[in-house]
């Protein structure tokens, strides 16, 4: 089930968020099992194949972060029981994300015929990097003892389960055990339906608008130069907006239950270095691979070259998470060595006179922008080569069309420009302070409540309008 459809909307979402507030009035479990038995459901609905699997995740971590917040066990048996867990997280996701890709490269080293299909279970990485998290803080004595009504909540909660972001226990848990949370807060479903309708605007009009624009670079067996980058910077804006409504709608929606989602997308096209753009996309991936793979690995504590190394790896396997492919793979490998060459800068280049201090971030704007769209080639191409393709069109400029549908193509893009790079984010526009659980202050006063209301009330008409028979988001594939 897509958030960008009508069953959703006209029917899951009204009865979900009825069910919940009316056994509020009664208990303070009931709902969350009512949102847990719901989101089971919102994901048995698209996936029902995979739904067991979920649930024998659900009880096996469940099981093993009992066992290491409850009983006291020696020093290895809790590292033991740690690896048992991690091992177990890890074997389930290589077997169904990675074990095709593996048989694919035996065969090409030895010839041989193996084959290998295995569907992909949908959010099969969020629902297993959460728990992975949880284990790790559970050997570090940083969990709490929870009741399963709210950890199974915390690992299916149906506004991030299918692409993110990636939830924390210490975030998420304490929210569903609150009580207030379980009466309506007229407020924040008044910010809730604002947010959300931004949200679907931008799925359902701008990226599934500037879709067919890609096919310029990646479906062209020889796209001319300005094609070639018409289609990548395309997909660079239809990817943005993809991802940034879908971050949008998830809170959106989890507002209406009165819980607050970590935002996950802060303008990053704004970014200045590559270092702040992954402080800025998909942030809480960029976090948990911080806390959890590079700094284990050493951080930087460990001198300037291992510092290189734990990024490299680090990027290479977040390249991995996204999907099992070389392209993902150059990808990482890409993004990691920008970040070593951005880091490098930093440590021997000389400070910026305040003079040259405006002009340097707008050379580091457009020059981030860059090195990014260029990586987009090979996260959105069917093949390494396929994407070699494009960037060798990128990097031929004696080979132009321009013709009709170029121009218009341009005219686009530059409309999708002004919108990044000008218009406010979201979470700007509408004050939401997730550390504060604060959102729509300025609402509350009155004066720009018409304005707002009569704002989204077309923005969502738009976006509703907009909805396509299956347009997935493209992070569904993750």
């Amino acid at each position: 089930m897509l958030f960008n459809s009508y069953p959703f909307i006209l029917l899951f979402l009204p009865i979900v968020l009825a069910g919940y507030f009316q056994l509020g009035r009664r208990s303070n479990l009931a709902p969350v099992i009512w949102l847990a038995l719901a989101s089971i459901t919102f994901y048995a609905i698209g996936s029902w194949q995979f739904l067991a699997l979920l649930l024998l995740s659900i009880a096996f971590n469940f099981g093993v972060g009992h066992l290491l917040i409850t009983a006291e066990l020696a020093p290895m048996q809790r590292k033991a029981a740690l690896a048992f867990g991690l091992a177990g997280d890890l074997l389930v996701l290589g077997i169904f994300k990675y074990a095709g890709f593996a048989a694919e490269n035996i065969n090409a080293v030895l010839g041989t015929h193996l084959a290998v299909h295995i569907l992909l279970p949908v959010g099969i990485s969020f629902y297993t990097f959460t728990q992975i998290a949880f284990l790790v803080d559970a050997y570090r004595g940083q969990v709490a003892r929870y009741a399963l009504p709210h950890y199974a909540l915390f690992v299916t909660y149906f506004p991030h389960l299918i692409a993110g972001p990636i939830l924390h226990h210490k975030d998420m848990i304490p929210q569903f055990e609150r009580k207030e949370s379980k009466n309506p807060d007229a407020h924040l479903m008044l910010c809730g339906i604002i947010i959300f309708a931004i949200g679907l605007f931008k799925k359902t009009c701008l990226a599934d608008g500037i879709q067919p624009l890609v096919a310029l670079a990646f479906e062209a067996r020889s796209p001319s130069f300005d094609q070639a980058w018409l289609g990548a910077l395309a997909y660079t804006f239809q990817l943005y907006f993809d991802f940034s409504g879908y971050s949008d709608m998830a809170i959106g929606i989890s507002l209406m239950f009165g819980i607050f989602l970590p935002v996950n997308f802060n303008s990053p096209y704004k970014a200045t270095s590559i270092v702040e753009f992954w402080r800025r996309w998909h942030m809480t991936l960029s976090q948990f691979l911080r806390d959890y793979l590079y700094i284990p690995l050493g951080g930087n504590r460990r001198g300037r070259v291992l510092r290189y190394v734990n990024l490299m790896a680090t990027m290479l396997l977040g390249g991995l998470w996204h999907g099992a492919a070389w392209t993902f793979v150059v990808w990482g490998a890409l993004h990691g060595a920008y970040l070593c060459v951005n880091h490098a800068f930093h440590a021997l280049a000389p400070n910026v006179s305040p003079r040259l201090a405006r002009p340097a971030r707008i050379a580091g704007a457009a020059l981030t922008f860059l090195a990014v769209v260029v990586a987009w080639v090979f996260f959105r191409a069917a093949s390494v080569e396929w994407a070699l393709r494009v960037l060798q069109a990128m990097a031929d400029p004696s080979n132009i069309v321009f013709g009709r549908e170029e121009i218009a193509a341009l005219v686009l893009i530059a409309i999708y420009a002004a919108l990044v790079w000008l218009a406010p984010n979201t979470q700007g526009l509408m004050g939401y302070d997730h550390a504060n659980r604060r959102v729509g202050e300025t609402l509350r006063t009155g004066r720009m409540r018409p304005l707002v209301l009569y704002a989204a009330s077309l923005v969502l008409a738009f976006g509703f309008l907009g909805i396509q028979s299956h347009s997935e988001f493209i992070y569904f594939r993750f």
